[in-house]
């Protein structure tokens, strides 16, 4: 389908894409794109560099029609068969670059190179996780949590921590608070909590630790234990980190698509980034960074994208 050297062009006409559609990312949002536009007939390439996010989840209990939970592993396994068995091809690697070209874009990955007449990045973002030992361990003990809208619910009324800047992990603990009333902020070196975060603290009876921390160290079957360099042991079942992610929106932004304040792409309704042709879908998209969103908008894309080459067979947006 692709190969490292495309084939020349004749000399009055342009050269053939190899696909209708690239997809970068093989999470939840684009695994569901290359279904959508596998069932399109649409031909449908997934490049993949196996880092989605979802893979970090022990057990799913929010994402719906999976009454007891499914691991994001498992998910991301069923989605892989059912993209494939209609007739999607994904292939391993890092893309390194997209660029503009007469038939849409040329994209380049693991030393190949692919003409693709729209591009969907589902890149994704990377969490910034705590300096702990054994961080993938406790993720994966649900002792380090990642997502409290995703699973909050688990945590009802244990001893929770919220690690980050001071105002961040504020607003995080709030959120938490309507899951459990023992919960603790671990406040970074930094800004200290404005006058109003600080009435928030006491209002919501959220706990606040100031000293530096010296080591956090994850426990199995006890969770996460605190050092702080005044001498101080403290243990809590669960530690959220509030440290921020990197989106990974740099292919995109070098085409000169559009970035919020925190680096997350802007589209509009249709998930177009206003660069013609090119699509992004998921967590790299400004908004709610959840699995269901996610699968929403790679329908929403897809679908996009296949109406868009029906209309305009020879343009890239």
């Amino acid at each position: 389908m692709c190969a490292a050297t495309l084939t020349a062009p004749g000399r009055d006409e342009p050269p053939c894409a190899d696909v209708d559609c690239l997809i970068v990312g093989a999470g939840p949002a684009g695994l569901t794109a290359a279904i959508y536009l596998a069932r399109f007939h649409r031909r449908c390439l997934v490049v993949d560099a196996g880092h989605s996010r979802a893979s970090w989840i022990p057990t799913s209990h929010n994402y719906p029609g999976f009454p007891p939970g499914i691991s994001g592993d498992q998910l991301l396994l069923r989605l892989r068969q059912q993209a494939e068995r209609y007739g999607a091809t994904l292939a391993s690697g890092r893309v390194t670059d997209i660029e503009p070209h007469p038939q849409g874009f040329l994209v380049s990955y693991e030393g190949l190179r692919c003409i693709a007449r729209r591009v969907i990045l589902a890149t994704g973002v990377e969490d910034t996780l705590p300096p702990m030992q054994d961080a993938e361990a406790a993720i994966a003990a649900g002792a380090l949590r990642l997502c409290a809208v995703c699973d909050g619910y688990e945590v009802s009324g244990h001893e929770v921590a919220v690690y980050g800047e001071a105002a961040t992990a504020i607003g995080h603990a709030q959120f938490l608070r309507t899951f459990t009333d023992r919960v603790t902020v671990i406040a970074k070196p930094g800004p200290p909590p404005s006058a109003d975060a600080r009435a928030l603290l006491a209002h919501f009876g959220i706990g606040f630790i100031d000293v530096e921390i010296d080591t956090l160290s994850y426990r199995p079957g006890e969770g996460i234990e605190v050092l702080t360099r005044d001498g101080t042991r403290r243990s809590f079942e669960v530690l959220y980190p509030s440290l921020g992610c990197r989106t990974r929106s740099d292919l995109a932004l070098r085409l000169g698509a559009e970035c919020d304040d925190c680096g997350a792409l802007k589209v509009d309704d249709h998930l177009y980034t206003g660069v013609e042709g090119l699509f992004a879908i998921g967590d790299v998209v400004s908004g709610l960074n959840q699995i269901s969103v996610a699968v929403g908008q790679g329908a929403q894309a897809a679908t996009a994208v296949h109406n868009g080459l029906e209309a305009n067979p020879w343009r890239r947006g």
